[in-house]
């Protein structure tokens, strides 16, 4: 009897999540958020849900939030998401459009399988798509060599202020 000892890999079905899946992007994005903030799976979040329902209604029906699903037939294996905002035009960006990409997650299980760079370069084509030249993106530790690996550079030129800050003003 002859066993096969190549690994195979799941084949995977990449889509652009549509307002059906609305009740499917809410539970990924409190699967995202446990996940990136160490948290317990199923941490109760009711107002970040519950907000996270009003963005979504919104910014799909807006065009301004695009998220790819990776399916392993039924299960979700991960996800991606960019969102479309405008700013002044400047001399690099002169449409003032910029795209911002977060939410991409793939399940523990999926890891090392591709799935990540596939929802990668689907979020960057679908900005370069529509014109938009200025990507930008919060890495995690563990998703920084993705991103290297695409070609996204640190920046030494934006600065934030910590929420704690703001927290503190009067």
């Amino acid at each position: 009897m002859h066993y096969d000892t190549e690994i195979r890999e799941p084949k995977m079905e990449y889509r652009k999540a549509t307002i059906d899946d609305l009740e499917l992007l809410c539970e990924l994005r409190i699967e995202v958020l446990c996940a990136a903030n160490l948290l317990p799976v199923g941490t109760p979040m009711p107002e970040v849900k519950a907000q996270t329902r009003s963005y979504y209604l919104k910014a799909l029906s807006d065009d301004t939030h695009v998220t790819y699903l990776a399916f392993d037939g039924d299960v979700v294996a991960g996800c991606g998401s960019v969102s479309f905002y405008q700013v002044m035009p400047t001399y690099n960006t002169p449409s003032g459009w910029h795209a911002y990409l977060m939410n991409m997650y793939t399940k523990p299980a999926y890891r090392r399988k591709r799935i990540g760079m596939t929802l990668l370069d689907l979020l960057v084509r679908e900005s370069y798509g529509r014109g938009i030249t200025a990507i930008a993106l919060e890495a995690s530790e563990a998703g920084r060599n993705l991103y290297r690996s695409y070609g996204f550079v640190a920046s030494a030129d934006e600065m934030y202020l910590p929420f704690d800050a703001v927290r503190t003003m009067k």
